[in-house]
């Protein structure tokens, strides 16, 4: 079975309507039973030991569901590219895409 993983640091809000998003989705392709599990990193070593690209970072069976060059220890917000702009988190619409193509 796959598993979801966020991660995600306290200062980063984002995480939360991430999660919300990523069960939304899961549910609407009928993979509601997908665990989705939530990280938090508190450390830049904690950071250092996973796929971390900033908060929220989302991992399907460990991998970056959005991958990137942007690897950091930083514990730091996310930017993602979205059909409406820079954003916090990936829009629904790639949330729908990248699970589908995943699981």
């Amino acid at each position: 079975m796959h598993k979801i993983e966020i991660l995600h640091i306290d200062e980063c809000p984002n995480w939360q309507e991430a999660e919300d998003r990523v069960r939304s989705v899961l549910a609407e392709l009928g993979a509601s039973n997908v665990p989705v599990e939530t990280t938090l990193l508190s450390t830049p070593d904690e950071a250092a030991e996973v796929a971390f690209a900033g908060s929220p970072t989302i991992l399907i069976d460990g991998a970056d569901a959005f991958p990137s060059e942007g690897a950091t220890n930083d514990l730091a917000c996310r930017i993602y590219f979205t059909e409406t702009g820079l954003a916090g988190l990936p829009s629904v619409s790639q949330l729908t895409e990248g699970l589908r193509a995943q699981l």
